[in-house]
C-alpha cells in the first residue's frame, strides 16, 4: 500500500520569478515501527539555484557575531550557574519590537557551536537571524550532553522568560542540529505556548525507539527507559503532534545512522494529515548532516510561516 507524504511546498517571497522549487517523490521508503509493512512515499524537496544572497534584506538591522555576549544566570530549578551566548542587531533598540532565534547545540558541544561554528547548519542559523534582524540566543542548556532532560527544560523556559521581560519579543522560533534538532522538537512538543516555529536538522521524535548516547540521555532524563518511561514519552515529539500547531522545517538524510530519520519523517506525515504546517527536505543519499542550502529553506519557510500570525 502507497501512502502520500506530502509536505507545505515552499515558496519563498524573496525569491525571484524565475526560480523554482522542485518536488520529487521518493518511493518505496519502508518506516518502521508504527508503519512497519506500510510503505510511504516521502517527498524529497530538490532546491535548485537558491543562494543565499536571494534572502537578503537591505532594510532589516546586521548582527555582527564578534560581538556576541557570554551570559551567566542563576538557575532556579537547582541554584546553579548556568550559561547562554546572545547576540543583538546592531542598532538595538529597547522600545523596538524583535523576533528571537534560539539555537541549540549538537551533542557534545557547547553555546558557542552556534556562534562560532563553520558547520553548514550553524551558518545557516547566522545568516538566518543577520537576515531577519533577529535577536540570536545559543544556551548551553546543561553542555555537553544535554537532550532537553527536565533541567535543561527548565532552563530553556527561564532564558525565554528572561528574555521577554528584558527585550520586545513577538515570536520565538526554536532550531537546532542532531541533539540540539531533537532537543527542538521535544521542548515544543512540552511547551507549544512558548514557541512561533520548530528548525531540527537531522534530529530524532522518538525517544522511546532511539538507541544511541543512551547514557548521556540516562543522565539528562534521569534513569533508564525503564525507570523512568514517561520522561522520554513526554519528550518524544512524534506522540505529541497536535501540539505542533507552529510551523515546522525539518531536514533528514536517508543514511543517517547516527540519528535516523524514520521517527522525524512519521511525524511529519502525521502533521501533514493534520493539516499543520510542514516542510521535510530529506536527502536519501546523505548521512548526519544538512547543507548550507536545504537549512536555509527550512529556517526561512518557518521563518516566513511564522510571520503571519505576528503581523
Amino acid at each position: 500500500m502507497h501512502t502520500q507524504l506530502e509536505v507545505g511546498i515552499f515558496r519563498p517571497t524573496l525569491l525571484s520569478s524565475t526560480r523554482l522549487i522542485l518536488i520529487t517523490n521518493i518511493r518505496n521508503m519502508v518506516m518502521s515501527n508504527i508503519c512497519q509493512s506500510m510503505c510511504f512515499v516521502a517527498t524529497l524537496v530538490l532546491i535548485t539555484g537558491l543562494q543565499s544572497s536571494n534572502y537578503l534584506l537591505a532594510d532589516e538591522p546586521a548582527l555582527n557575531f564578534a560581538t556576541a555576549q557570554d551570559v551567566v544566570f542563576r538557575a532556579k530549578v537547582d541554584n546553579s550557574d548556568q550559561r547562554y551566548v546572545i547576540v543583538l542587531p546592531e542598532q538595538f533598540a529597547i522600545d523596538k519590537t524583535y523576533s528571537l532565534l534560539i539555537a541549540l547545540h549538537g551533542h557534545g558541544s557547547d553555546r558557542w557551536q552556534f556562534v562560532k561554528s563553520p558547520r553548514d547548519e550553524c551558518r545557516a542559523a547566522r545568516d538566518a537571524a543577520t537576515r531577519h534582524g533577529m535577536i540570536f540566543v545559543s544556551p548551553d542548556y546543561r553542555a555537553k550532553t544535554s537532550w532537553m532532560g527536565p533541567a535543561a527544560e527548565a532552563d530553556l523556559i527561564q532564558i525565554i522568560a528572561n528574555l521577554k521581560t528584558k527585550c520586545r519579543i513577538n515570536r520565538v522560533i526554536l532550531s537546532g542540529g542532531s541533539m540540539g534538532a531533537s532537543s527542538s522538537l521535544s521542548f515544543a512538543a512540552m511547551h507549544p505556548k512558548l514557541i512561533d516555529g520548530i528548525v531540527a536538522m537531522n534530529g530524532t521524535a522518538n525517544h522511546l525507539e532511539y538507541e544511541n548516547f543512551q547514557l548521556a540521555i540516562q543522565e539528562s532524563f534521569g534513569g533508564s527507559k525503564t525507570e523512568v518511561l514517561n520522561q522520554y514519552k513526554i519528550r518524544s515529539a512524534e506522540y505529541w503532534p497536535e501540539q505542533f500547531t507552529m510551523p515546522v522545517g525539518i531536514t533528514t538524510g536517508g543514511k543517517d545512522k547516527s540519528v535516523p530519520p524514520d521517527s522525524v519523517l512519521r511525524l511529519a506525515s502525521i502533521l501533514q494529515k493534520l493539516k499543520h504546517r510542514v516542510l521535510v527536505i530529506h536527502r536519501p543519499e546523505t548521512g548526519h548532516s544538512t547543507t548550507h542550502l536545504d537549512a536555509t529553506a527550512i529556517y526561512e519557510f518557518v521563518i516566513q510561516q511564522s510571520s503571519k500570525k505576528t503581523k
